[in-house]
């Protein structure tokens, strides 16, 4: 849906999560065996799993951007309470982070991935697209941080056609 450059670091993960589902098409990534492949979910509980964690992602990237929720979702950080987190500690620079314990589940990579955003400021620049029937995540690069969809050609140009078409009538 967009010509971005995918998010920095471990928000390329909760980008491409978010982006599994085509709203405006119905078409969702995680009933493929290739959509799942690609996150490491391998039935269909991590499936069901993976869809809350989605749309609880959703939701707060829709509050990035300033938007209410599309829909009723568990609050994200009651779900990645859950997540087995540990802190490794480099011992080259003595710099420390949180990584995902065990086997690395999807929870628990994305708990991993918020708090590194946290740490490195970019956590509120991941955003979901204002427009009802796209809601697609993105990384605000606008240098105020205030960009409202995930393309300005698409979604952009079709809110300001509405707003336009409004005023003529």
């Amino acid at each position: 849906m967009t010509e971005r450059s995918p998010a920095p670091g471990g928000l390329a993960l909760i980008e491409a999560l978010v982006n599994t589902l085509d709203l405006e098409l119905g078409a969702d990534a995680l009933d493929t065996p290739q959509g799942r492949e690609r996150f490491g979910i391998t039935g269909d509980d991590e499936a069901d799993q993976a869809r809350v964690l989605r749309e609880s992602l959703r939701v707060a990237l829709l509050a990035h951007a300033g938007h209410p929720p599309h829909r009723a979702a568990p609050a994200l950080g009651d779900l990645l309470a859950a997540a087995p987190l540990f802190v490794t500690v480099d011992p080259a620079d003595g710099s420390a982070a949180l990584a995902p314990a065990g086997a690395a589940s999807l929870l628990a990579r994305v708990a991993a991935a918020v708090a590194e955003s946290l740490t490195a400021g970019t956590w509120m620049r991941l955003k979901a697209c204002e427009a009802a029937d796209c809601h697609w995540a993105y990384y605000d690069r606008s240098p105020a941080g205030r960009g409202r969809w995930c393309s300005m050609q698409v979604c952009g140009a079709r809110a300001k056609m509405r707003r336009y078409r409004a005023k003529g009538a």
